[in-house]
């Protein structure tokens, strides 16, 4: 089943842009804040720790001379990045706030 699909997503991401595939993930993270508002302290663990693997893998790709984006933008989503990272290891991180950057950060990606 697993086989069949990953091969259902090759395909309909392989009519997608990069640009698109890429705020689909922020959105998807997103369903998983917006699920942990409950009492569920499991629940939240899991979303911060989706959220956290998300922005860990972007500040990744920024750092990485490769990355074609102007070093000035580069350094702009670093700064949001850290910001993130911050709320995200408080003892009541603030939800809405870490869903907003990444709604700002889709709607970027999409082009909105």
């Amino acid at each position: 089943m697993h086989g069949v699909a990953t091969t259902a997503y090759r395909r309909s991401s392989a009519h997608r842009s990069l640009r698109a595939q890429e705020a689909d993930v922020f959105l998807r993270v997103n369903a998983v804040l917006r699920g942990a508002y409950s009492d569920n302290p499991l629940a939240r663990a899991r979303a911060l720790a989706d959220n956290d693997r998300l922005w860990s893998a972007v500040m990744g790709v920024l750092q990485d001379p490769a990355n074609g984006l102007p070093a000035p933008l580069r350094a702009s989503i670093m700064s949001v990045g850290h910001a993130v990272k911050r709320e995200s290891a408080r003892a009541e991180p603030d939800f809405g706030f870490l869903i907003g950057i990444n709604e700002q950060i889709a709607a970027g990606l999409s082009g909105v």
